[in-house]
């Protein structure tokens, strides 16, 4: 059995960043149902958390998962269950983009600590410059229409 250590930070918003996800108790909600439905699929989420209009998961891959697939299954999913439940007043729907980073087990605590304080983050910073400190911060190309 091989043995394997990857963890990849993702974050992805809303469809349009929309603030479906308004309240504490949604999020919360939502959190919990995407980690227990993760580990339904063999999916090893670390840590998840988010804000009204997007959302970050530390995820160890496993070794026949890829970042698309995780990322498919993720969303997808949540979107399905967030809809059938009529947890949001207008359909719900995730954006297609996400960021998805590698993290070194030296920064992991580094990075769950980040993704546990998001209320506190967005308080003093929007998830627009969220985005625009992570496409500079990890070398992404900006394109003019992106709307993640």
């Amino acid at each position: 059995m091989p043995f394997v250590k990857v963890y990849i930070h993702f974050v992805w918003s809303t469809k349009n960043r929309f603030p479906y996800l308004n309240s504490r108790e949604l999020r919360l909600r939502v959190w919990q149902h995407i980690k227990e439905n993760a580990n339904r699929k063999g999916i090893f989420i670390d840590f998840v958390n988010g804000y009204d209009d997007h959302c970050h998961c530390l995820v160890s891959l496993g070794t026949d998962q890829t970042i698309q697939k995780v990322m498919q299954l993720i969303k997808g999913e949540s979107a399905f269950w967030i809809n059938k439940n009529q947890l949001t007043s207008e359909k719900f729907e995730w954006q297609d983009e996400y960021f998805a980073v590698s993290v070194s087990e030296s920064v992991l605590e580094r990075v769950r600590n980040y993704i546990k304080n998001q209320e506190q983050h967005h308080s003093k910073k929007t998830f627009a410059e969220e985005y625009d400190e992570f496409i500079l911060r990890y070398g992404f190309q900006k394109f003019q229409d992106s709307s993640i």
